[in-house]
This record gives C-alpha cells, structure tokens and sequence, in this order.
C-alpha cells in the first residue's frame, strides 16, 4: 500500500499521520523534509501517528531514526503514537520502544506533549 502523509500544527507541534506501508521508498527523503521544514519554522517536538501504518521495513526503521536525530540534533524530540499491534511488536523486537517515548493514542501524545 502506497505511504500518503499530512501534517498538521498544534504549537509548537507538528502531528505527522502516517497511513501505508512505511518502506523508506521516495517518501523516506520527503518525510525527512517534512521535519526539516517544520525545524526551520521552530518546530520543538513531532509526534508521528502510526495509526494507519501497517507495515514498516529496515529501510522505515531507518526513516523513522533519522527524522528522530534530526529533531533531537535541534534540541527536538519525536514521539510515536497509535502504533498497531504488528507495529509495536517491531518496535520491541528493534529496541526503538526504548529510543522512542511512544503513545497508545494520539490524543494521549497530544495530552503529555506540551
């Protein structure tokens, strides 16, 4: 399934939702973009929903980790939220839950982010 993204701001937040299979393909580099711009604008956290992401490769796992060092090399953080039970076993089986502070929900990521 194709990736498609939308983005959003709340603050100094930015709500990136994911829906497809995050496989690091074009719209690795454009996701990166994405929060490149968004740092630029003074944007200080990201909050990624996985909600819609059903499938993420080594490649995706990759995309996710450079959007997170580039945030955090700006004194930034990436949160993940709303990850599917296929998702979250990744997240365990790569040690990312352990990088990632990561959120049942979105509105809880949106609650505990300020």
């Amino acid at each position: 399934m194709k990736l498609t993204y939308s983005s959003s701001r709340e603050d100094h937040n930015l709500i990136l939702s994911i829906k497809g299979d995050l496989i690091g393909d074009e719209s690795g580099p454009k996701l990166v973009e994405v929060i490149s711009d968004a740092l630029q604008e003074g944007v200080k956290s990201c909050i990624i929903d996985l909600e819609e992401v059903r499938y993420i490769s080594s490649s995706g796992i990759g995309v996710l980790i450079t959007m997170l060092t580039k945030m955090r090399n700006a004194g930034g953080e990436v949160f993940l939220a709303s990850p599917s039970e296929h998702v979250k076993k990744l997240l365990i089986i790569t040690k990312l839950n352990n990088i990632f502070t990561v959120y049942e929900s979105l509105e809880d990521a949106r609650e505990k982010v300020k």
